[in-house]
Protein backbone atom coordinates (compact mmCIF):
# COMPACT_ATOMS: atom_id res chain seq x y z
CA UNK A 1 0.00 0.00 0.00
CA UNK A 2 2.62 2.34 0.70
CA UNK A 3 4.57 1.69 -2.29
CA UNK A 4 1.09 2.29 -4.16
CA UNK A 5 0.75 5.79 -2.21
CA UNK A 6 4.18 6.93 -3.16
CA UNK A 7 4.03 5.76 -7.24
CA UNK A 8 0.65 7.93 -7.25
CA UNK A 9 2.42 10.63 -5.48
CA UNK A 10 5.00 10.55 -8.39
CA UNK A 11 2.44 10.38 -10.93
CA UNK A 12 0.67 13.51 -9.80
CA UNK A 13 3.96 15.15 -9.18
CA UNK A 14 4.78 14.62 -12.75
CA UNK A 15 1.28 15.90 -13.80
CA UNK A 16 1.48 18.86 -11.97
CA UNK A 17 4.63 19.99 -14.21
CA UNK A 18 3.49 20.63 -17.43
CA UNK A 19 -0.47 21.62 -15.88
CA UNK A 20 1.58 24.41 -14.12
CA UNK A 21 3.75 25.07 -17.53
CA UNK A 22 0.14 25.87 -19.18
CA UNK A 23 -0.49 29.21 -17.41
CA UNK A 24 2.39 30.56 -19.40
CA UNK A 25 0.74 29.04 -22.78
CA UNK A 26 -2.45 30.96 -21.31
CA UNK A 27 -0.57 33.90 -21.03
CA UNK A 28 0.50 33.97 -24.92
CA UNK A 29 -3.01 32.15 -26.19
CA UNK A 30 -5.09 35.35 -24.75
CA UNK A 31 -2.63 37.67 -25.72
CA UNK A 32 -4.49 38.74 -29.69
CA UNK A 33 -8.33 38.33 -27.78
CA UNK A 34 -8.26 40.29 -24.53
CA UNK A 35 -6.12 42.81 -22.74
CA UNK A 36 -4.06 41.02 -20.41
CA UNK A 37 -5.10 42.88 -16.59
CA UNK A 38 -8.36 42.81 -17.83
CA UNK A 39 -8.63 39.05 -18.14
CA UNK A 40 -6.66 38.34 -14.71
CA UNK A 41 -9.39 40.87 -12.87
CA UNK A 42 -11.96 38.03 -14.69
CA UNK A 43 -9.86 35.40 -13.78
CA UNK A 44 -9.23 36.28 -9.97
CA UNK A 45 -12.46 37.69 -9.37
CA UNK A 46 -14.40 34.29 -10.48
CA UNK A 47 -12.12 32.03 -9.34
CA UNK A 48 -12.00 33.97 -5.48
CA UNK A 49 -15.98 33.96 -6.37
CA UNK A 50 -16.38 30.15 -6.64
CA UNK A 51 -14.07 29.18 -4.33
CA UNK A 52 -15.86 31.03 -1.47
CA UNK A 53 -18.92 29.33 -2.59
CA UNK A 54 -17.20 26.02 -2.21
CA UNK A 55 -16.10 27.47 1.32
CA UNK A 56 -19.08 27.50 2.66
CA UNK A 57 -20.42 24.76 1.44
CA UNK A 58 -18.23 22.59 2.38
CA UNK A 59 -18.19 24.24 5.77
CA UNK A 60 -14.61 25.17 6.05
CA UNK A 61 -13.45 27.74 8.18
CA UNK A 62 -12.53 31.26 7.38
CA UNK A 63 -9.46 33.45 9.09
CA UNK A 64 -11.03 34.41 12.69
CA UNK A 65 -9.89 37.98 12.89
CA UNK A 66 -9.20 40.75 10.57
CA UNK A 67 -5.41 40.86 11.01
CA UNK A 68 -5.14 37.41 9.58
CA UNK A 69 -7.72 37.76 6.52
CA UNK A 70 -5.32 41.11 6.09
CA UNK A 71 -2.28 39.01 5.84
CA UNK A 72 -4.42 36.53 3.25
CA UNK A 73 -5.33 39.58 0.96
CA UNK A 74 -1.73 41.38 0.81
CA UNK A 75 -0.13 37.42 0.17
CA UNK A 76 -2.66 37.67 -2.91
CA UNK A 77 -2.37 40.97 -3.78
CA UNK A 78 1.86 39.94 -4.16
CA UNK A 79 1.88 36.27 -5.15
CA UNK A 80 -0.97 36.40 -7.52
CA UNK A 81 -1.77 40.02 -8.54
CA UNK A 82 1.43 41.42 -9.33
CA UNK A 83 3.37 38.13 -10.19
CA UNK A 84 0.76 37.27 -12.68
CA UNK A 85 0.33 40.72 -13.41
CA UNK A 86 3.52 40.94 -14.11
CA UNK A 87 4.08 37.86 -16.53
CA UNK A 88 0.49 38.76 -19.04
CA UNK A 89 1.40 42.09 -19.75
CA UNK A 90 5.03 41.05 -20.29
CA UNK A 91 3.87 38.74 -22.57
CA UNK A 92 2.00 40.28 -24.06
CA UNK A 93 4.50 42.65 -25.17
CA UNK A 94 6.62 40.25 -27.01
CA UNK A 95 7.89 38.23 -24.07
CA UNK A 96 8.26 34.85 -25.36
CA UNK A 97 6.36 32.19 -23.35
CA UNK A 98 9.68 30.05 -22.65
CA UNK A 99 11.46 33.18 -21.23
CA UNK A 100 8.67 34.00 -18.96
CA UNK A 101 8.76 30.54 -17.70
CA UNK A 102 12.73 30.80 -17.31
CA UNK A 103 12.34 34.01 -15.42
CA UNK A 104 9.34 32.66 -12.95
CA UNK A 105 11.23 29.59 -12.30
CA UNK A 106 13.60 31.79 -10.76
CA UNK A 107 11.81 32.51 -7.06
CA UNK A 108 13.26 29.22 -5.28
CA UNK A 109 17.16 31.02 -5.93
CA UNK A 110 15.79 34.59 -5.11
CA UNK A 111 14.14 33.67 -1.66
CA UNK A 112 17.86 31.89 -1.21
CA UNK A 113 19.52 34.69 -1.38
CA UNK A 114 16.96 36.66 0.89
CA UNK A 115 16.47 34.04 3.22
CA UNK A 116 19.81 35.04 4.97
CA UNK A 117 18.72 38.74 5.89
CA UNK A 118 14.59 38.20 5.39
CA UNK A 119 14.21 35.17 7.28
CA UNK A 120 17.03 34.62 9.65
CA UNK A 121 18.50 31.60 8.06
CA UNK A 122 21.49 30.86 6.65
CA UNK A 123 22.29 29.62 3.05
CA UNK A 124 24.68 27.37 2.69
CA UNK A 125 27.84 26.52 0.56
CA UNK A 126 25.18 24.49 -2.15
CA UNK A 127 22.33 26.85 -1.79
CA UNK A 128 24.85 30.03 -2.98
CA UNK A 129 26.33 27.09 -6.28
CA UNK A 130 22.91 26.61 -7.03
CA UNK A 131 21.75 30.56 -7.13
CA UNK A 132 24.79 31.07 -8.98
CA UNK A 133 24.71 28.71 -11.71
CA UNK A 134 20.81 29.65 -12.26
CA UNK A 135 21.98 33.01 -12.56
CA UNK A 136 24.43 32.39 -15.32
CA UNK A 137 22.30 30.15 -17.22
CA UNK A 138 19.32 32.16 -17.16
CA UNK A 139 22.16 34.71 -18.61
CA UNK A 140 22.84 32.56 -21.04
CA UNK A 141 19.07 32.27 -21.95
CA UNK A 142 18.20 35.77 -22.35
CA UNK A 143 21.41 38.04 -23.35
CA UNK A 144 21.55 37.06 -26.68
CA UNK A 145 18.04 37.98 -27.49
CA UNK A 146 17.93 40.92 -25.45
CA UNK A 147 16.96 43.99 -27.37
CA UNK A 148 17.11 41.87 -30.81
CA UNK A 149 14.85 42.26 -33.36
CA UNK A 150 12.97 39.42 -35.34
CA UNK A 151 11.95 35.96 -34.45
CA UNK A 152 12.71 34.91 -30.81
CA UNK A 153 13.16 38.51 -29.51
CA UNK A 154 13.45 39.18 -25.55
CA UNK A 155 12.13 42.89 -25.40
CA UNK A 156 14.21 44.73 -22.62
CA UNK A 157 10.97 46.69 -20.68
CA UNK A 158 8.60 43.15 -20.79
CA UNK A 159 11.28 41.23 -19.33
CA UNK A 160 12.08 44.36 -16.78
CA UNK A 161 8.07 43.76 -16.02
CA UNK A 162 8.28 39.94 -15.88
CA UNK A 163 11.22 39.96 -13.22
CA UNK A 164 9.28 43.00 -11.27
CA UNK A 165 6.60 40.16 -11.10
CA UNK A 166 8.85 37.44 -9.94
CA UNK A 167 10.74 39.77 -7.37
CA UNK A 168 7.07 39.95 -5.94
CA UNK A 169 6.31 36.56 -6.05
CA UNK A 170 9.66 35.95 -4.04
CA UNK A 171 8.45 38.55 -1.16
CA UNK A 172 5.17 37.18 -1.27
CA UNK A 173 5.81 33.51 -0.56
CA UNK A 174 8.24 35.26 2.65
CA UNK A 175 5.47 37.35 3.77
CA UNK A 176 3.36 34.21 3.72
CA UNK A 177 6.13 32.29 5.82
CA UNK A 178 6.36 34.79 8.04
CA UNK A 179 2.95 35.70 8.52
CA UNK A 180 1.10 32.31 7.89
CA UNK A 181 -2.73 33.13 7.37
CA UNK A 182 -5.34 31.15 9.93
CA UNK A 183 -8.46 29.18 8.83
CA UNK A 184 -8.43 26.83 6.33
CA UNK A 185 -6.96 26.82 2.59
CA UNK A 186 -9.89 27.16 0.20
CA UNK A 187 -11.42 30.10 1.81
CA UNK A 188 -7.59 31.50 2.41
CA UNK A 189 -7.15 30.98 -1.06
CA UNK A 190 -10.36 33.09 -1.77
CA UNK A 191 -9.39 35.61 0.22
CA UNK A 192 -5.60 35.88 -1.55
CA UNK A 193 -7.61 35.64 -5.13
CA UNK A 194 -9.61 39.39 -3.34
CA UNK A 195 -6.16 40.33 -3.15
CA UNK A 196 -5.08 39.82 -6.33
CA UNK A 197 -7.82 41.44 -8.01
CA UNK A 198 -7.08 44.59 -6.63
CA UNK A 199 -3.50 45.38 -8.75
CA UNK A 200 -4.64 44.24 -11.73
CA UNK A 201 -8.45 45.70 -11.64
CA UNK A 202 -6.36 49.08 -10.78
CA UNK A 203 -4.43 48.58 -13.81
CA UNK A 204 -7.21 47.67 -16.19
CA UNK A 205 -8.61 50.79 -15.02
CA UNK A 206 -5.69 52.81 -15.53
CA UNK A 207 -4.24 51.56 -18.98
CA UNK A 208 -6.50 49.11 -20.64
CA UNK A 209 -9.99 49.75 -22.10
CA UNK A 210 -11.30 46.29 -21.35
CA UNK A 211 -10.93 44.55 -24.32
CA UNK A 212 -12.21 40.47 -24.39
CA UNK A 213 -13.59 39.66 -27.55
CA UNK A 214 -16.31 37.39 -26.59
CA UNK A 215 -16.15 36.18 -29.80
CA UNK A 216 -13.08 34.01 -30.11
CA UNK A 217 -13.15 31.07 -28.62
CA UNK A 218 -9.56 30.94 -27.78
CA UNK A 219 -10.08 33.97 -24.82
CA UNK A 220 -12.92 31.51 -23.94
CA UNK A 221 -10.98 28.67 -23.48
CA UNK A 222 -8.11 30.80 -21.61
CA UNK A 223 -10.29 32.06 -19.32
CA UNK A 224 -12.24 28.58 -18.14
CA UNK A 225 -8.21 26.98 -18.47
CA UNK A 226 -7.05 29.55 -16.30
CA UNK A 227 -10.22 29.62 -13.29
CA UNK A 228 -10.41 25.53 -13.00
CA UNK A 229 -7.30 24.39 -14.78
CA UNK A 230 -4.64 27.15 -12.59
CA UNK A 231 -6.02 28.75 -10.03
CA UNK A 232 -8.53 25.74 -8.91
CA UNK A 233 -7.09 22.84 -10.32
CA UNK A 234 -3.39 23.16 -9.72
CA UNK A 235 -3.38 24.69 -6.85
CA UNK A 236 -5.83 21.92 -5.14
CA UNK A 237 -3.24 19.19 -6.65
CA UNK A 238 -0.85 21.09 -4.93
CA UNK A 239 -2.64 20.64 -1.50
CA UNK A 240 -2.93 16.80 -2.55
CA UNK A 241 0.53 16.57 -2.92
CA UNK A 242 1.21 18.71 0.20
CA UNK A 243 -0.88 16.47 2.11
CA UNK A 244 0.76 13.27 0.99
CA UNK A 245 4.39 14.89 1.71
CA UNK A 246 5.16 14.76 -1.84
CA UNK A 247 6.72 18.16 -1.10
CA UNK A 248 10.19 17.11 -2.29
CA UNK A 249 9.26 15.49 -5.65
CA UNK A 250 7.28 18.56 -6.51
CA UNK A 251 10.23 21.26 -5.56
CA UNK A 252 12.59 18.34 -7.39
CA UNK A 253 10.14 18.53 -11.06
CA UNK A 254 9.31 22.60 -10.87
CA UNK A 255 12.77 23.19 -12.50
CA UNK A 256 11.52 21.14 -15.69
CA UNK A 257 8.58 23.93 -16.15
CA UNK A 258 10.39 26.49 -18.36
CA UNK A 259 11.42 23.44 -20.88
CA UNK A 260 8.10 22.14 -21.02
CA UNK A 261 6.76 25.26 -21.56
CA UNK A 262 9.66 26.21 -24.04
CA UNK A 263 8.52 22.74 -25.83
CA UNK A 264 4.51 23.76 -25.79
CA UNK A 265 5.25 27.42 -27.14
CA UNK A 266 7.33 25.74 -29.87
CA UNK A 267 4.86 23.18 -30.72
CA UNK A 268 1.63 25.87 -30.41
CA UNK A 269 3.01 29.19 -31.30
CA UNK A 270 6.38 28.59 -33.18
CA UNK A 271 8.44 30.29 -30.63
CA UNK A 272 12.07 28.96 -30.93
CA UNK A 273 15.61 28.74 -29.20
CA UNK A 274 19.10 28.97 -30.17
CA UNK A 275 21.84 26.29 -29.09
CA UNK A 276 22.80 28.36 -26.66
CA UNK A 277 19.44 29.25 -25.50
CA UNK A 278 19.02 25.47 -24.69
CA UNK A 279 22.33 24.82 -23.17
CA UNK A 280 21.05 27.92 -21.09
CA UNK A 281 18.26 26.44 -20.12
CA UNK A 282 19.72 23.18 -19.06
CA UNK A 283 21.83 25.16 -16.40
CA UNK A 284 19.26 27.48 -15.28
CA UNK A 285 17.24 23.97 -14.44
CA UNK A 286 20.77 22.33 -12.77
CA UNK A 287 21.34 25.74 -10.83
CA UNK A 288 17.38 25.22 -9.49
CA UNK A 289 18.02 21.69 -9.03
CA UNK A 290 21.48 22.45 -6.64
CA UNK A 291 20.13 24.94 -4.63
CA UNK A 292 16.77 23.15 -3.98
CA UNK A 293 17.94 19.42 -3.22
CA UNK A 294 17.25 18.16 0.22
Amino acid sequence: MAARAMSSSFFLAVLFVPLWATGFITARLIAPHAEPLTFLALRFGLAGLILAVVAVAIGQRWPQTKKSAGQAVFAGFLIHGLYLGGVFWAVSRGLPAGISALIAGLPPLMTGFLAGPLLGEQVSARRWLGIIVGALGAGLVILPKLGASGAGAIPLIPLLVCFAGVVAFTFGTIWQKRHGSAGDLVPATALQYLGAVVPVLLGAVMSESGRFDTSAPAAWAGLLWSIFGMSIGAILLLLVLIRRGAVAQVSSLLYLVPGVSAVMAYALFGETLTVMQIAGLCVAGLGVAIASRN
